[in-house]
């Protein structure tokens, strides 16, 4: 397979196409990988390194697409003609007018504006060098702001938020990937109810799996307000959701508020729980990975200890009838039974789509005591390097959980949320242990996310089966009124053989049930 790279000059696209587009092309007869970028000096980089090279892509600048493509002798050709065909599909030309109903995309801010002069929100997704730029324009218009694009300086973090609070506007982002405003989904979001549970949260799968759950517990949401992961940090300091807690305050329609992040700062974190405590209405708070905490009921704040424990919590608290009690670990026969078809010294594999569901596995699996190397531990030994897919790639040994939505992971290549079959690959590259034979999944529905992860799920775990006998858990984030249908994808996961739990909580306590029984 050679491998080819094509320009066109002058021919800007945000991110959120380049990633469909690229998911696209690659399913292409003929067609071994093909990237869809815009010609930055980062992005020129990343396709250096895996083999894309010459002139062309030298030549390329932050205005130019660049699609680079590997496969047989007439794969550029199929490429650069089905790459016309969606982009036409996209963006109908003036001498072919979009017919009733079509999306038109405008070219710059200005022109959607004046198409839609009455939209107060903007979603910006574009690289990040051009980012807070564009953020900028649209808060001095007075529009509030959810900023998809990532690699945005810190600086201009902090300066977009600090004018956005000054224009009493919310500044979502950089890097948030998930929101629900007004009850629209933006971006990676579910399609859940309205109801009194608003949500505030600087951790995009955190919030769709806390508000699909509460979308299943009967629950419903009144906003979901992403913050960009890097909020709670001490640079940030906490500034949008702090923000987004002030606004679900004084809004009618939340009765009960919700705070979820990854680690923040401790003393950004004091400043959030003052800022709830502060409030009329009763909270619920889950940090990711931090310390257990006791609830605070006399200043109205419960700690949550998982995700799911976090929406069943709020759906408590709305009164939401038939909330399940408190989880008290797997069913011991179910445990044996499935442990009995493992070996002893049996390693898990735990490939993760979403950093949020990713980073919970990793905590609720070392709590059970159990020792698990990842690329989600910031130092220490157990933090694994160099897992890069192709080139030098090798299977982790022992038990590993690892966040394929990493920037090492998906440097030139679209998010595995988008395009799931990434996860096969790293999956297989993983099977070349021979003592992997517990599997632990995500698998995250709705807007934004691939057509089918599920199917895509249930063929990797096919080929596993095919190296030998092993056992899959899964959890599936989302809701039966999705695009893909959370009934129809656990169905599928289940024809493959893979054991579904509901939510990924279950599934990461049954994971450690089984290898705990496997090792008596």
């Amino acid at each position: 397979m050679a491998a080819f790279v094509m320009v066109r000059r002058d021919s800007y696209h945000d991110s959120v196409l380049l990633m469909r587009l690229s998911q696209a092309l690659k399913g292409l007869a003929g067609v071994e990988d093909a990237v869809v970028a815009m010609g930055t000096p980062h992005n020129r980089e990343l396709l250096g390194a895996q083999g894309y090279a010459g002139p062309a892509l030298a030549g390329a600048g932050p205005n130019d697409l660049v699609i680079a493509v590997r496969g047989a002798a007439g794969a550029p050709a199929a490429v650069e003609a089905e790459l016309e065909r969606l982009l036409k599909a996209e963006q109908p030309g003036a001498a072919d007018p979009p017919a009733a109903g079509a999306q038109v995309r405008p070219p710059t801010l200005a022109a959607a504006l004046r198409g839609h002069p009455g939209a107060n929100l903007v979603l910006v997704s574009v690289p990040g060098e051009h980012a807070a730029r564009e953020a900028r324009r649209a808060l001095v218009l007075g529009r509030h702001v959810m900023l998809f694009s990532d690699n945005v300086p810190v600086e201009d973090e902090i300066a977009l938020k600090r004018e956005a609070v000054e224009r009493g506007l919310l500044m979502m982002g950089p890097d948030c990937g998930t929101a629900i405003i007004d009850g629209r989904p933006l971006a990676f979001a579910n399609a859940v109810r309205r109801g009194p549970i608003g949500v505030v949260g600087a951790a995009g799968t955190g919030i769709q799996e806390i508000t699909s759950l509460v979308h299943r517990l009967g629950g419903g949401v009144s906003q979901a307000i992403g913050t960009g992961g890097r909020d709670l940090s001490e640079q940030v300091g906490g500034v949008m959701t702090l923000l987004g807690v002030a606004a679900l305050a004084v809004d009618p329609a939340t009765e009960v508020l919700v705070v979820v992040s990854k680690p923040p700062a401790h003393a950004v974190a004091e400043k959030v729980l003052a800022a709830l405590a502060a409030t009329p209405k009763p909270c619920v708070v889950h940090f990711v990975g931090s310390e257990p905490r006791v609830s605070d009921e006399r200043r109205g704040i419960v700690f949550a200890g998982s995700l799911a424990e976090a929406a069943e919590t709020a759906c408590r608290l709305a009164g939401v009838p038939g909330v399940p009690h408190a989880f008290t670990g797997p069913d011991p026969a179910r445990v044996a039974g499935l442990a009995r078809h493992l070996p002893r010294g049996a390693a898990l594999k735990g490939l993760f789509c979403g950093g949020t569901t990713g980073q919970e596995a990793l905590v609720l699996l070392s709590r059970e005591g159990l020792e698990v190397r990842s690329n989600l531990h910031k130092h220490g030994p157990l933090r694994v390097e160099g897992v890069e897919p192709g080139g030098a790639a090798r299977a982790v040994p022992g038990h590993v959980v690892l966040d394929l939505g990493d920037d090492v992971f998906t440097r030139g290549r679209p998010h595995p949320m988008i395009e799931p079959v990434l996860r096969n690959e790293r999956l297989a590259l993983e099977m070349e242990d021979p003592a992997a034979v517990l599997l632990l999944f995500d698998c995250v529905i709705g807007y934004g996310s691939h057509a089918d992860p599920a199917g895509v799920l249930a063929a990797g775990v096919a080929r596993a089966w095919a190296r030998r006998p092993v056992v899959a858990i899964a959890s599936v984030t989302g809701t039966p009124e999705d695009p893909q249908d959370f009934n129809a994808q656990v169905a599928k996961l289940e024809a493959a053989g893979v054991v579904v739990e509901a939510d990924n909580r279950r599934a990461c306590a049954l994971a450690a049930a089984v290898l705990k029984e496997v090792a008596r």
